[in-house]
């Protein structure tokens, strides 16, 4: 994951008051944990970092944060948006380090039409939506894609299955399941005519 170029300012306005106007003049606040130092309270523009997130495939952000003369390194770890408009009201950074492995969750979604969907009258179910890994920062993805084309009716794809590269550790159980096919029509039928035939030969 490259790091994107986000510029900040030190933000002394704490109170909640005080921080609406921040809002209002198109200033999000956040805070930048992490590092040696404690946490720093700071603002970004708002149509920027609107503008990062739209170019993102997640909300996963590698970011070089500009402030007061210098820049720190931090993964936008979370970000709170007002329940309506959908509006960015604050984010939290963790400053990270380029030579040290950190843990993210990452989204997975699929790719390619499954065999057992295609022609097995099964239907894909997503059931792990994201995987915690652990990678140095540099070496994240945004997103995780997995191919599915392979895929059977009744067949299970478990967190450990999924192809990863190798600077990539997966955090977890590996039996989770991550997507599995349902038995479709046609591999009942299948199913059912096997068992007559064989109930037959008897």
């Amino acid at each position: 994951m490259e790091a994107v170029a986000l510029n900040a300012q030190s933000r002394s306005e704490l109170k909640r008051s005080r921080v609406k106007k921040l809002r209002t003049n198109g200033v999000v606040p956040g805070v930048l944990y992490g590092g040696s130092d404690d946490p720093k309270a700071v603002s970004i523009c708002a149509k920027e970092f609107k503008k990062l997130m739209k170019h993102s495939a997640s909300e996963n952000i590698l970011v070089e944060l500009g402030m007061d003369g210098g820049s720190h390194l931090a993964m936008v770890q979370e970000v709170q948006h007002h329940p309506l408009s959908g509006d960015v009201l604050h984010v939290d950074f963790r400053e990270v380090r380029a030579d040290q492995p950190i843990i993210v969750a990452v989204p997975i979604e699929p790719r390619g039409e499954a065999y057992g969907v295609k022609n097995e009258g099964g239907l894909l179910e997503h059931v792990l939506f994201s995987i915690k890994v652990k990678a140095l920062p540099k070496d994240l993805p945004e997103v995780i894609h997995v191919n599915v084309t392979e895929m059977r009716s009744g067949q299970t794809m478990h967190l450990g299955e999924i192809p990863l590269p190798e600077n990539l550790e997966v955090i977890g159980e590996k039996g989770i399941p991550a997507f599995s096919i349902s038995i479709g029509r046609a591999a009942r039928a299948e199913a059912a005519q096997e068992k007559a035939q064989a109930a037959g030969g008897k």
